[in-house]
């Protein structure tokens, strides 16, 4: 059965010899880019356009034309090559795909039988696209339904995928193609010539050269429509209605593999998989929420439909058109689900297998590497700030990986705000919650840096954090709390003058010029109970810490409820804007403006009871004293 894709959604190729088909119902451009695992494209030669029309494994037409045929080996593209883009340009100057018919994509296997297809719509000043992509993911082979259109045209498109000088690859491209915008509709077949890729499964998988044109002897792949034999009957059925041949078993999806992803070393591995997990995530349950709305929607259209045909209301018919519409929207949910349900139990078998693999600074507080926990030498890419998950299936938790140095500063936020959970908690006990996650958060901060690489100063004007903070002060990881507004001032007057000073000597050029006592340590301020021993003063030099502070490593951990602050009214809210909000209880606050979801956020609580959080501050403490001395 064919795939119908929507928007965001994958599926499984069991083939790796394609050819797409493109249906546009008005001259188009077609290309292909070979990307890596972030899609990004490393030169112009990894480009098949009508002027360059062979790379490895790809093979595109040679001209705009209403209908294309690519042909696609999947086994020939380099080992380097994660991603391959199906592009879609206009070549008119003032042309746009939302003055035209929706274009029509369909990936076929060896046997002309379709395997997934997807109508582009929502199209409007777009004149390029990228219709379709097929990447890797952990040794198999994917097509995903795309659509991403782009106003600025090919040159904008080429741009996204990482090329510099986009505009002028794009000039090149549709100026090869000039003379020929009037040739006929359809365009010939494109082949990938089997001695080529015979060739190029032979090179080495870091060689990135394009493939050398195939030579007068070069035998084309044979067409995979069956031609009569000369004698014998004609097949006169059409060529998509032929009876296809019996399908292959479908194969077990392939066994996930902790670090199955590119990178220099496994933490860098690891966290691309983490991230890799998260985008699958994401997309599968888009295109599961864009299917069921699309069926929703057309559930109502056609019930509409049927109560305004006043002719079918007589004989039962407006009865059976609404019952054949409630099973055409139940069947398109049900596939819609079962593909939901399929990419989400691969996804929880691939968390099973990575979570037990996590690095410290990676894994959760219960994750037994913690016991074996050393000072690191170096600091990781990320650290694991909590988890993420979506209602379609929420015990699958993705890592909330962050990296470092950290970019924005943090706040905790001990107010009610929305969340339900945070609702059935009272005020006090909100706001200790609060402050254990940012103790926590502080001490995951300090174990991944260096030892000395990293100092937390406390705040704490009225002392009512004591028995939270007291980790942190009572085994030396950090100094006691300041107190009061004079100690308010005092710690950010400090830190204030710390910013100035990196600032002026980075700007100057003089880095190797600051005084020898400076601590060179990334500083981390923790404020608790914010705003109270705030002065106008106070909080303005706040508002510049975490402003300025990041880009010299001063960074802002505020725990703090808003409303509090409601007293400043809109001064403030460029400073609850610049900082990233955590809560302490599940809260679906973290928006994704890339697919419109609201995920879930879950806190990275310790055990009750562990004393793994005292273990480790203690030897960070002893690590740095060590080192001092």
């Amino acid at each position: 059965m064919t795939a119908e894709l929507v928007r965001g959604q994958n599926h499984p190729l069991p083939e790796t010899r394609l050819e797409i088909r493109v249906s546009a119902g008005h001259p188009v451009l077609a290309g292909a880019t070979l990307g890596d695992e972030q899609g990004r494209v490393a030169g112009a030669e990894w480009i098949a356009h009508p002027g360059a029309p062979s790379l490895p494994g790809v093979a595109v037409p040679g001209g705009p034309a209403a209908d294309h045929r690519l042909a696609v080996d999947l086994d020939a593209v380099p080992a380097a090559v994660h991603r391959v883009s199906v592009l879609l340009a206009l070549t008119g100057a003032t042309a746009r795909f939302g003055a035209l018919a929706a274009p029509f994509v369909a990936v076929t296997g060896p046997d002309g039988a379709e395997i997934a297809s997807y109508t582009i719509t929502g199209l409007d000043r777009e004149s390029a696209l990228v219709a379709l992509e097929l990447y890797r993911r952990q040794g198999a082979w994917k097509v995903r339904a795309m659509g991403q259109g782009y106003e600025g045209g090919l040159a904008a498109l080429l741009g996204d995928q990482g090329l510099e000088r986009a505009a002028d690859l794009a000039a090149s491209i549709l100026a090869a193609v000039a003379p020929e915008r009037d040739r006929p509709a359809e365009a010939p077949a494109a082949r990938v010539p089997r001695a080529e890729h015979v060739r190029q499964a032979a090179a080495p998988a870091a060689d990135l050269t394009p493939a050398p044109a195939p030579d007068a002897t070069t035998a084309p792949v044979p067409d995979p429509s069956p031609a009569p034999v000369a004698g014998g009957p004609i097949d006169y059925s059409h060529p998509r209605r032929r009876q296809a041949p019996a399908p292959e078993p479908r194969q077990a999806p392939p066994v996930p593999v902790a670090g199955d992803a590119s990178g220099w070393s496994m933490d860098e591995r690891l966290y691309n998989q983490v991230w890799g997990m998260f985008e699958d995530l994401a997309r599968t349950a888009a295109a599961y929420r864009s299917a069921r709305d699309f069926a929703e929607s057309r559930l109502d259209r056609e019930l509409d439909e049927a109560l305004t045909d006043y002719r079918a209301r007589a004989g039962g018919a407006n009865d059976a058109a609404r019952a054949a519409a409630r099973a055409r929207h139940d069947e398109l949910v049900e596939r819609a689900r079962e593909v939901l349900d399929r990419d989400l139990a691969q996804l929880v078998a691939e968390s099973e297998v990575v979570e037990p693999a996590l690095p410290v600074a990676y894994a959760r507080w219960d994750n037994p590497v913690w016991h074996a926990y050393r000072v690191p030498a170096e600091e990781p890419m990320a650290v694991r700030l909590g988890d993420l998950h979506l209602p379609e299936r929420t015990d699958l938790r993705i890592p909330m990986l962050v990296r470092l140095p950290l970019e924005r500063g943090l706040w905790v936020d001990s107010g009610r705000g929305h969340s339900e959970a945070a609702g059935l908690l009272d005020e006090a006990e909100l706001r200790r919650l609060a402050l254990d996650c940012a103790v926590a958060h502080a001490a995951r901060l300090l174990a991944a840096h260096p030892a000395g690489g990293f100092t937390v100063h406390l705040v704490d004007p009225a002392g009512t954090g004591a028995a939270a903070l007291a980790p942190l002060v009572e085994t030396g990881a950090a100094a006691p709390p300041a107190r009061g507004a004079a100690g308010v001032s005092a710690v950010l007057e400090q830190l204030t003058e710390r910013v100035d000073l990196l600032q002026m000597a980075l700007r100057g050029g003089a880095a190797d010029a600051l005084p020898p006592g400076l601590d060179t340590a990334r500083q981390l301020l923790l404020v608790h109970d914010f705003p109270h021993g705030f002065d106008e003063r106070a909080v303005t030099r706040l508002r510049y810490l975490a402003d300025e502070g990041p880009s010299v490593g001063v960074h802002l951990l505020m725990v703090a409820a808003r409303e509090d602050a409601a007293a400043y009214g809109p001064l403030l809210d460029p400073l609850w804007r610049s900082l990233l909000r955590l809560t302490p209880v599940s809260d679906d606050h973290l928006a994704d403006p890339w697919v419109g979801h609201a995920w879930s956020y879950e806190p990275p609580l310790l055990p009750p009871g562990s004393a793994i959080l005292r273990q480790v501050l203690t030897q960070v403490a002893a690590a740095r004293h060590g080192k001092q001395s």
